[in-house]
């Protein structure tokens, strides 16, 4: 910048230092732009978070949501096979006392008279053999030898017919 005075009376520059109102206001409205861009960019950053955070918790509930689905088909599938257990059990219970019924000495007798024509023994019937109370056992003194063979030993006797 120039430094010319006039040579009045009062001093004053030829040019002033300070720049006009006009630039600073354009100043003031390029970084007021910048501010607003970088409000913009903030709220949107914000935003940004928000929807990442909201996703987040979807993802967590729905997780949670399939871990109860699953454990609910599990919950039922144990109450069936229970059901199914306890209709078994009633199931054997009945069949043993129709066992125990069906073993019965007079049941059997009946049935066998009945269904198989078979009568008590009379003393015709009867036949009694009287046995020697000696004992006749052999002792074994012959040794029995057993030889293994392998496979192809058995199959060259075989061939050969001994």
């Amino acid at each position: 910048m120039i430094n010319y005075y006039e040579y009045e009376t009062s001093p004053r520059k030829l040019e002033p230092e300070y720049e006009e109102k006009k630039d600073k206001k354009v100043k003031k409205q390029g970084t007021a732009k910048r501010v607003q861009k970088n409000k913009e960019l903030e709220y949107s950053k914000k935003k940004s978070k928000y929807i990442v955070w909201v996703g987040i918790v979807f993802v967590i509930l729905l997780t949670i949501s399939y871990r109860y689905s699953l454990i609910n088909t599990k919950f039922n599938e144990k109450e069936n096979l229970r059901s199914e257990l306890s209709k078994v059990q009633k199931e054997n219970a009945q069949l043993q006392i129709n066992i125990e019924r069906g073993t019965n000495i007079n049941n059997i007798e009946q049935q066998a008279k009945e269904k198989l024509g078979m009568k008590k023994l009379d003393n015709n019937q009867k036949i009694y053999v009287s046995l020697p109370k000696e004992d006749y056992v052999e002792s074994g003194t012959e040794k029995i030898e057993e030889t293994e063979e392998t496979w192809w030993q058995a199959l060259i006797n075989d061939l050969l017919g001994k």
